[in-house]
């Protein structure tokens, strides 16, 4: 029995009925991220948070204004690992490195990130599309007390790759640029052989 084409009309419907999902699921995320920073702010503002520690180069913990505290992960970034887990193992296989390495260099980049971001310091986050990962943490794009990305000074300083997964993927052209010098320079860990 032939199988019958789908009419033009229910193709346009099913198009629409996703768009309406990925609108309402946006939404949905902005709003849980309002709430998260206490105030009326658009998930495109960025909502001040206190460091409270530092847990290596791509995730430190913070205070929000109204005393919650939440685990940030950088997004878009990777640094390596700063002691022996699962993941240290796995990027040294994939790599080619000794364990002992990527902790040399995890620790390398997690104390360039104490050093931007002691605990103490008022930092700003900023939420892509997706607002927390599979453990609960939430993805921002940091933003220094000067106005620098943290997220953007780990790549250029060499001390952060980029690691975009969709659908956060708003800077992930600057940061592929960024990486790029900071290779051919060999900035941070580029000089390293990271």
């Amino acid at each position: 029995m032939p199988r019958r084409k789908t009419p033009t009309g229910w193709r346009g419907l099913s198009y629409l009925l996703v768009l309406l999902v990925i609108y309402l699921f946006y939404h949905l995320i902005g709003e849980q991220f309002r709430e998260l920073g206490g105030g009326t702010k658009t998930s495109q503002e960025r909502v001040p948070c206190t460091v409270v520690k530092v847990y290596d180069g791509d995730t430190f913990r913070c205070r929000l204004d109204n005393g919650e505290e939440v685990k940030v992960r950088l997004i878009g970034i990777d640094t390596p690992e700063s002691r022996r887990n699962r993941k240290a193992y796995r990027d040294a296989k994939r790599e080619g490195k000794s364990v002992e390495e990527i902790v040399r260099l995890g620790k390398k980049a997690s104390a360039f990130t104490k050093k931007l971001i002691p605990p103490g310091t008022v930092v700003y986050l900023e939420t892509d599309v997706q607002v927390h990962d599979r453990y609960g943490r939430l993805l921002a794009y940091v933003y220094l007390p000067d106005g620098r990305m943290l997220n953007e000074v780990l790549v250029e300083e060499g001390y952060a790759t980029v690691y975009t997964f969709p659908p956060n993927v708003k800077y992930s052209e600057r940061f592929v640029e960024l990486q790029r010098k900071a290779m051919k320079e060999r900035k941070g860990l580029w000089a390293e052989g990271m």
